[in-house]
């Protein structure tokens, strides 16, 4: 038999390495609105939603100013921070659009509705909300059938009319 992780298994946090830790907070704590939980030196600083130990874990262990990984190169692709619904997708989408933050790419994928930006160090950061899981698109196979159209940014700022 094929061992399967159980279901109920969270991936909770995820551990950064960035060039500088002031940049860095001005983007994960000044622009996304994560609070800082803890610092460890002067070199790592954690941050959670709702009062979690972290989400996200920034250090400047390889040294201030490290180098980016070059391009064409294994790593971290993106990873993603999940909102509980398109209200609270768009509100940090008019928040980004407000402070005129580059949005790299915008997708519905069927199963959710993604903003894509990147962090000061280039990692990729996906903002996404996913849709009720009666409504995900399977194939006739069952499986999942994930679409990468283009998401309406104005349908999903017009959550905010309603607010």
């Amino acid at each position: 038999m094929e061992f399967k992780v159980n279901p109920e298994a969270i991936i909770g946090h995820i551990h950064l390495t960035v060039s500088d830790l002031d940049n860095s907070l001005k983007f994960y704590r000044d622009l996304l609105g994560f609070e800082i939980t803890t610092t460890y030196g002067e070199a790592a600083v954690f941050l959670s939603a709702g009062g979690y130990h972290h989400h996200i874990a920034l250090n400047t262990w390889n040294g201030q100013n490290a180098a980016q990984p070059p391009a064409g190169h294994t790593g971290l692709y993106h990873f993603g921070i999940l909102y509980p619904n398109r209200l609270e997708l768009a509100r940090i989408v008019k928040r980004l659009f407000e402070l005129n933050y580059n949005i790299a790419g915008a997708t519905d994928h069927g199963t959710s509705e993604s903003v894509y930006i990147n962090d000061p160090d280039g990692n990729g950061v996906e903002l996404y909300c996913d849709r009720p899981i009666q409504d995900w698109p399977v194939n006739d196979e069952g499986h999942l059938s994930f679409t990468t159209k283009h998401l309406d940014l104005m349908g999903l700022l017009s959550e905010l009319d309603a607010d």
